[in-house]
């Protein structure tokens, strides 16, 4: 009856661990959430700022629904047209839509720049933060030469950057997964993406889908007490079993 007692002390303990800090998660990472009714710049001050739920920026930055990108095109604040070069309009290079399917965004890494961001709450200093996402390189119909793409990705005063990709003249990647850990420095930091290209002129896109973010399941100082705790006494539990079996 006692050692039973002790098993359920040690199960409340670590019942205590959905207290587990950190548990956040990046909101309307498939950009599928949206007010927009077609493929569009989301720049707040061209669309109005969280079109894209969650999601904020002031580059020139577009969001394609599906099949849009090579065909139909973004409505920009130029006028409605944007198309990357791919197969629809001439270009044999293998252009798809994002492998997750849905929404993607695409981002101009050369013309008035500017970060696709959304704040992260809940987090610890010290607490580890992990970003997943897919991305590619594309290259903006009707421009020619070759072009270079990347995504540098923050979370607060913290940057990783995917590695520069070289693109062909009228050239697609492929789609490409990567995963970056960061460290917070506090509760609330702006998770943001930033595309870089080259050169100006041949508009060099960077693609980007399927983002994710988890933050490190620790648990609070006074869960681990609660485990210790408990296993001590286990501990001591199986030791006097022990002793009372010998004798």
């Amino acid at each position: 009856m006692r050692f039973a007692t002790i098993i359920v002390a040690v199960v409340m303990a670590g019942s205590a661990l959905p207290a587990m800090a950190g548990n956040k998660s990046v909101y309307n990472g498939g950009f599928e959430l949206t007010s927009l009714k077609q493929s569009s710049q989301i720049s707040d001050y061209f669309a109005g700022p969280g079109v894209v739920d969650g999601w904020t920026t002031s580059g020139y930055n577009m969001l394609f629904t599906p099949g849009t990108a090579t065909t139909t095109g973004a409505l920009t604040q130029y006028g409605p047209g944007l198309t990357l070069h791919g197969p629809a309009n001439g270009s044999a290079n293998g252009f798809v839509d994002s492998p997750t399917g849905g929404n993607f965004l695409a981002a101009d890494g050369a013309y008035i720049v500017g970060p696709i961001q959304q704040t992260i709450t809940g987090l610890k200093a010290g607490e580890k933060f992990t970003v997943a996402f897919d991305w590619a390189a594309a290259q903006q119909n009707g421009f020619d030469g070759a072009t270079s793409e990347q995504w540098r990705v923050s979370l607060g005063e913290q940057t990783i950057s995917t590695a520069v990709y070289a693109n062909e003249n009228h050239g697609f990647s492929g789609w490409m997964h990567e995963k970056f850990v960061f460290t917070a420095t506090g509760g609330s930091q702006i998770l943001s993406f930033l595309a870089v290209g080259t050169p100006e002129g041949r508009p060099p896109f960077s693609l980007l889908d399927g983002v994710s973010g988890q933050g490190a399941t620790v648990p609070e100082p006074a869960t681990w007490a609660m485990l210790l705790a408990g296993f001590g006494v286990v501990g001591i539990a199986a030791r006097r079993r022990r002793t009372f079996v010998t004798n």
